[in-house]
């Protein structure tokens, strides 16, 4: 806290000359204030105000509103067609590179797709068309040429939690409702791109998608165990509810499925030990259905034909229409699925996020998350035309396109091109319905038991008490609610946390000791009576705003005091909360005859304050030529701070005093 009273100081430039400074005394740095809202003696404002120069001030205001608009969206910009930039550079050697990478990753993501649809309580066509249609669209849009979109993990589980929560919603309605959840999921995410609201991830802590990853997992396991089982009896809806479900009804488990499922889980796990290079979902799916054909023969005694298969699809279930948004019952559909569709927007962004993050690592690109965001979301929307599941980045495709070796983002094209000819060939026979499911749930059961990630899980608990916090109330909130709702406790958490750290501002008071360097005050008795110059640093947002009155306020009690000098200089993200805290700080200080003079605040501190009306508040009392407010001055850092003293001795009685300011002899003193 700088700090000055009666008692002289010593007064130091480049040279540390003494000399005294008048309190009359005004530099040419001072001269350089930005004028001051004009008040009367008593603190009223001019009466030439009035309602036209209400209306000019908010005619001089509406330009700057809207260049400050324009501003914000020209940074990030989203390109809206970035594929055209890759056709001039394009050639035959890149083409067959992305053709064989499509070929891998096509054999991989339509199994994928279809397990996905399983995990949701959906018929397997949604996961194939998610697997074509945002495979395709989404490098249209995106900025990292090399990701793969299309059916998740992440985003199926979120709508299986759903579904699982309203087990009244009837599967025909199913097939309306999925639609309309795509597609303003997808809205969201070109929304959330053009306001830049990619930039607000970073707030969330991994943690969060770790715990989810975990619980939603977990809730997966369970719910697939009945398929394996052969248990047809109705589930539960949480973790606990399924389990309870599977051990009432033991007796009706059959071996046959349960064989076929053991036997799949056997296999898949094998081949992931010595066979990585391979499609094991394809390879799986293709072994296991004939093994399953050939043990239902006659030969066979038909051992095997009351297994449960999966159903076919047909040309019918591809046709493209738009979703069911402009019927009568639409809002009362929106009132029911804005959360699911406000979770799936958020985890499809953040999932994006994470990959392009993770693809740019190895490939050098440059980053624009929003333009990657509004890749998805363009990928949503056209999915949404057709019965498919919600589409984001996927981690396992994504690796395997690079690795694969894809040049471009035309792999991803070629990769949807081919997945739609697999699929017209599926619909024209019967082969989907020589698929058990027991084999199918089976390998959902595998992938669930992968996304146990032990690193991760090590590095949350071991990091900060509070990664290990969020972990572990996201995990338990997926076990008993809907996903949807888990995810935004865990988010709620992590921001909280965050905000816990973020809103201590550091207030410390400052004296300036014989060679004139502020130097921190350790006790009360090391004070000069009746200025106190309080240091502000860090961030002043909502979150700080009480913290930062009650610190100030203290100070304020001792009774010798008589001005408080807000040094500002490195105070940040003022918002209304703060600004409304500093006009009370104000206020309470002239009640209890004191008074504020701000120093060092940085011009925009002086234009929320301006803005605001605080500033106005700050001056009332102050002739024309008296000011409580000085700006910081880059090349005399505390010649802010010389003035809020002389100020300070001119409302304290103080006419002439000896003030040591200390200037930087490598920096040319000011005029």
């Amino acid at each position: 806290m700088e700090h000055h009273g009666a008692d002289s100081h010593h007064a130091q430039h480049s040279s540390y000359n003494r000399h005294p400074v008048c309190a009359r005394h005004r530099s040419r740095a001072g001269q350089n204030q930005p004028p001051l809202p004009i008040t009367s003696k008593h603190g009223h404002p001019s009466e030439l105000s009035g309602i036209s120069t209400d209306m000019k001030k908010i005619s001089r205001f509406l330009p700057l509103i809207a260049k400050d608009i324009r501003h914000f969206f020209r940074q990030g910009k989203i390109d809206p067609l970035p594929a055209r930039h890759t056709i001039p550079r394009y050639n035959l050697h890149r083409a067959g590179k992305d053709m064989r990478a499509a070929v891998d990753v096509a054999l991989v993501g339509l199994p994928q797709g279809m397990a996905f649809a399983a995990m949701a309580g959906l018929a397997p066509v949604f996961g194939l068309m998610a697997a074509t249609v945002g495979t395709f669209v989404a490098p249209l849009f995106t900025k990292c040429r090399l990701t793969v979109s299309g059916p998740s993990n992440a985003t199926a589980f979120m709508l299986a939690s759903f579904f699982l929560a309203h087990p009244d919603i009837p599967p025909e309605q199913k097939t309306i409702l999925v639609p309309i959840i795509v597609f303003f999921a997808g809205l969201l995410c070109v929304t959330g791109a053009f306001m830049k609201a990619t930039e607000l991830l970073q707030y969330v802590s991994r943690s969060v998608l770790v715990g989810y990853i975990t619980g939603a997992a977990t809730l997966i396991i369970a719910s697939q165990m009945r398929d394996i089982m052969g248990i047809t009896a109705p589930g539960g809806r949480t973790f606990f509810t399924m389990c309870d479900g599977i051990f009432s009804h033991l007796d009706s488990a059959s071996w046959k499925p349960l064989s076929l499922g053991a036997t799949t889980l056997a296999l898949f796990f094998l081949m992931k030990k010595k066979c990585r290079a391979l499609p094991a979902f394809a390879i799986i799916l293709i072994v296991m259905s004939s093994l399953n054909g050939l043990l239902g023969m006659e030969w066979c005694a038909h051992l095997f034909s009351d297994v449960a298969r999966l159903n076919d699809f047909n040309m019918s279930d591809l046709t493209c229409q738009p979703p069911a948004i402009f019927t009568d019952a639409i809002f009362d559909q929106l009132y029911l699925l804005f959360p699911i569709i406000l979770g799936i927007a958020f985890l499809s962004t953040l999932e994006q996020t994470v990959m392009s993050k993770t693809i740019s690592a190895k490939t050098g690109e440059r980053l624009n998350l929003n333009q990657d965001t509004f890749a998805v979301g363009m990928a949503n929307i056209a999915s949404s035309f057709t019965t498919s599941l919600p589409c984001s980045a996927s981690l396992t495709r994504s690796m395997l396109n690079y690795n694969s070796g894809a040049s471009s983002r035309f792999s991803g094209m070629y990769c949807g091109i081919l997945c739609l000819g697999i699929i017209l060939i599926l619909a024209n026979a019967p082969l989907i319905s020589s698929i058990p499911r027991s084999v199918l749930a089976a390998l959902v059961l595998a992938n669930a038991l992968t996304l146990f990630d032990k690193r991760a899980l090590r590095i949350c608990f071991r990091s900060t008490p509070g990664d290990g916090a969020v972990l572990i109330v996201t995990c338990i909130s997926a076990l008993i609610m809907p996903l949807h709702t888990a995810i935004f406790i865990g988010v709620a958490l992590s921001v909280s946390l965050f905000l816990r750290k973020a809103s201590k501002p550091e207030l410390i008071e400052y004296t300036m000791d014989d060679q004139g360097a502020l130097t921190e005050i350790r006790s009360i008795a090391d004070r000069v009576p009746q200025i106190s110059i309080v240091h502000v640093e860090g961030d002043l947002f909502f979150g700080a705003a009480e913290l930062f009155r009650n610190q100030v306020q203290r100070i304020a009690d001792d009774p010798t005091l008589a001005v408080i000098i807000l040094r500002l200089k490195n105070a940040r993200n003022l918002d209304a909360t703060s600004v409304w805290a500093l006009e009370d700080l104000i206020r309470f200080t002239r009640e209890h005859h004191r008074h504020i003079i701000i120093s060092g605040a940085s011009k925009s501190v002086y234009r929320v304050l301006k803005k605001s009306g605080v500033l106005q508040t700050l001056q009332e009392g102050c002739r024309r030529s008296e000011r409580n407010i000085y700006l910081y001055t880059p090349n005399n850092p505390n010649l802010s701070t010389r003035h809020a003293l002389i100020r300070a001795q001119q409302l304290i009685g103080t006419k002439q005093a000896d003030i040591s300011i200390y200037f930087n002899p490598n920096v040319p003193k000011p005029a």
